[in-house]
């Protein structure tokens, strides 16, 4: 079975409007939402084999963060030009290209492309977490699917099933 975790990067700094929008670094909201995230990951037992993350400081920073506490991760880590500032359809089409041996992998990047790759995936899930997802894709958000398909290529629309959608928000009231 297939598990795909969509990680919105964490909040990002809008001081320096000197700054090129990919060179953008966290804010200290984002600094102390992504180790959450990281723990939430953990709780669920999400251990990832690959992680395709958008080459952005603030997706890197994310990444970083979401580690803080030392956990070891033997995933293999690829930063991805085609999942900065993209659309669903591209980041889906990278998703097909993973190889069949990564069964579980974590995807960082950005809105709007991650909330529409969430939508355009979701066939079942719990209603209030798919309601919420329909919603908002808010920063350092976490929605984990899981997949009938046994490779990346035959993921389609509508064929995961949502297993978690959470926020920094979430975990912060659930500590």
């Amino acid at each position: 079975m297939l598990a795909l975790a969509l990680l919105r990067h964490a909040k990002s700094s809008w001081e320096s409007g000197e700054l090129d929008d990919f060179d953008r670094p966290l804010n200290a909201r984002g600094r102390s939402a992504a180790p959450l995230m990281g723990e939430a990951l953990r709780s669920i037992k999400f251990e990832p084999q690959l992680i395709l993350c958008s080459p952005a400081k603030r997706t890197r920073e994310t990444l970083e963060l979401l580690e803080a506490d030392g956990a070891d991760t033997h995933a293999q880590i690829i930063f991805d030009e085609q999942l900065y500032l993209t659309n669903p359809e591209t980041l889906l089409d990278r998703l097909r290209q993973v190889a069949p041996t990564s069964k579980r992998v974590l995807m960082i990047g950005h809105n709007p492309g991650l909330h529409g790759l969430a939508l355009m995936l979701t066939e079942t899930g719990d209603a209030k977490s798919i309601s919420r997802i329909e919603d908002k894709f808010p920063t350092c958000a976490l929605a984990v699917f899981s997949f009938r398909e046994t490779a990346w290529r035959d993921v389609g629309s509508a064929s995961g099933h949502l297993e978690v959608f959470m926020t920094p928000r979430d975990r912060a009231s659930a500590v």
